[in-house]
């Protein structure tokens, strides 16, 4: 019962940084992340929130969930992505694998798809190593 508890909490953690961040509100995305989170994707990985909210205003980004997996002490998204400065139709379906913590995101790395996103989890890559370095995130 207490593995599924901690399941929900981190499930709950990551809904609210899906909220944050589609909401614009970067000191609550800030507030739910480790000061060291790592943020990795198609650029790198780098870590830190000044690197999250460096990302977040660059990417100008809306990651709306699609599919939640809670998957060996990751959570992993599908969603569909828009960015504000391209056409938003239709959205490109992504998927992101969420490290929570202590009530914070640790890690989070986007991947192209589901099915890439929930490999690393099986392979143990999904705190980014995979993705490449780099403070471009």
């Amino acid at each position: 019962m207490e593995e599924a508890d901690g399941e929900a909490a981190a499930v709950r953690v990551v809904t609210d940084w899906h909220a944050a961040l589609n909401g614009g509100d970067v000191a609550r995305l800030v507030g739910l992340s480790d000061p060291a989170v790592a943020v990795g994707g198609p650029r790198g990985t780098g870590s830190g929130t000044q690197l999250l909210r460096d990302w977040v205003e660059r990417a100008k980004i809306r990651l709306e969930p699609l599919r939640i997996v809670p998957r060996g002490g990751a959570v992993v998204v599908e969603q569909a992505a828009t960015w504000e400065d391209a056409d938003p139709d239709p959205p490109a379906v992504v998927a992101s694998v969420f490290l929570v913590r202590n009530g914070r995101v640790t890690s989070v790395v986007r991947y192209d798809d589901l099915e890439t996103a929930l490999w690393a989890v099986a392979e143990g890559d999904a705190a980014g190593e995979g993705q490449g370095e780099g403070e471009n995130a």
